[in-house]
Parts: C-alpha cells; sequence; structure tokens
C-alpha cells in the first residue's frame, strides 16, 4: 500500500521538475540563444540535477524543443474551436491576428528569432527543431480552425494551410521587418494592418464568392 502511496505522490513531482526544466530552459534559449545555453545552468535555475534533465529530455535539443513548443503553447488557445464558438468568424480573426501579432512582437521573441537565425547559419537542424516546436505546428493549428470554418459555411477555403499562410502575413505586413530593425510599431498601425487583413482575408474567402 505504501508503494502505491508513494508512486501517485511522485509523479505530481516529475511533472512540476519537468515544468521548471521547461521554463528555465525557454528563459535561457530566450536569454542567450541555444548554443550560448548549457545543460549545468538550465538545472541550476530549474533547481535540479543534470541526470535530471537529461532523463526527462535525452539532450539539450530535446529540451529546447520542448520550450519552444511551451511558448507557443500559449498562443494555439487562440486557435480553438470549442472556445469561441457562437462568435462572429470575423471577430474569431481579429483576435486571432491581435494574438499573433503581441506574440510575435514581444522583444524576448525577437531577440529569440534573430538568435536561431544567427545560429542556423552554422546548424541548420537548429532552425528546422524551431520550425517543427513552434511555426509549423502553429500553422497547422490555425489551417485546423480554418478548415472547421469551411465545413461550417462560415468561410470557403479550398486550401486552409496557403489561406493560413496568407492571414499571417497580412496580420505582420512590413510590422515585422520593421521590428527587426528595431522600429517600434504605434498601436494605430497595429490595428490598422489587422483590421485590414481581416477584411481583405474574409473577401478573398467569403461562401457567396465560391
Amino acid at each position: 500500500m505504501s508503494t502505491q502511496f508513494q508512486k501517485r505522490t511522485g509523479r505530481p513531482v516529475d511533472t512540476a521538475k519537468r515544468d521548471a526544466i521547461v521554463q528555465a530552459g525557454a528563459r535561457s534559449f530566450f536569454d542567450v540563444g541555444f548554443a550560448a545555453s548549457s545543460i549545468e545552468q538550465i538545472a541550476a535555475d530549474a533547481g535540479v540535477s543534470k541526470v535530471t534533465i537529461y532523463n526527462h529530455f535525452g539532450d539539450k535539443r530535446a529540451l529546447f524543443a520542448a520550450a519552444v513548443e511551451h511558448e507557443c503553447s500559449k498562443m494555439r488557445g487562440y486557435f480553438s474551436i470549442d472556445s469561441v464558438s457562437g462568435t462572429p468568424i470575423a471577430e474569431r480573426l481579429r483576435v486571432i491576428g491581435e494574438a499573433m501579432f503581441a506574440f510575435l512582437s514581444r522583444p524576448e521573441m525577437v531577440q529569440f528569432e534573430r538568435r536561431i537565425a544567427a545560429e542556423t547559419e552554422t546548424n541548420p537542424s537548429i532552425g528546422r527543431e524551431f520550425l517543427e516546436a513552434g511555426p509549423w505546428r502553429m500553422k497547422e493549428t490555425f489551417s485546423k480552425f480554418l478548415a472547421h470554418a469551411d465545413a461550417s459555411g462560415e468561410l470557403s477555403v479550398p486550401n486552409p494551410d496557403l489561406a493560413a499562410e496568407q492571414f499571417v502575413a497580412m496580420c505582420k505586413g512590413m510590422g515585422d521587418l520593421e521590428q527587426r530593425f528595431g522600429e517600434i510599431i504605434t498601436p494605430e498601425a497595429k490595428d490598422a494592418r489587422i483590421g485590414g487583413a481581416v477584411d481583405v482575408f474574409l473577401r478573398a474567402y467569403s461562401p457567396e464568392k465560391s
């Protein structure tokens, strides 16, 4: 009986340790990049041993993927079909556009993408792992959202993957490039860009056009 009790209480502790490692890893990768992040420092920040990290993730690249996934999961909730059911499609798209802009324009995200892009020059696999754990998974989730809108008749989207890319590109516009080079995007410019993206997207994918 005591053994069973220990097993039950041990699982939450393991989950808590894993979460602490992922969060410490995310902070390190965002602050100094992949190459400069050390398992030793991440372990110290998470309050665990290096062995614990290796037991949970195997190596630094697996931890990197988990950290990116953790960060991107914060935004994927905005693509939830259930949480926004009954809301007009235009409003849902606006909320998604604003969430994407807010997420991608965070100073730490801009810095992180710069570091990963630089490290990809010498280690292309890091760039692919970032894409697989973050942007591509977010695109997949948004594509499913658009496919559901197509199936329900709210939109007519023959190619949800392409439409997802188009919407994201319109919401980012030149703002994404401008931020990478130090420009500050005003709230007015952000609102105009996202509002225009929603308008154009709805005109292009209105079910009345099919």
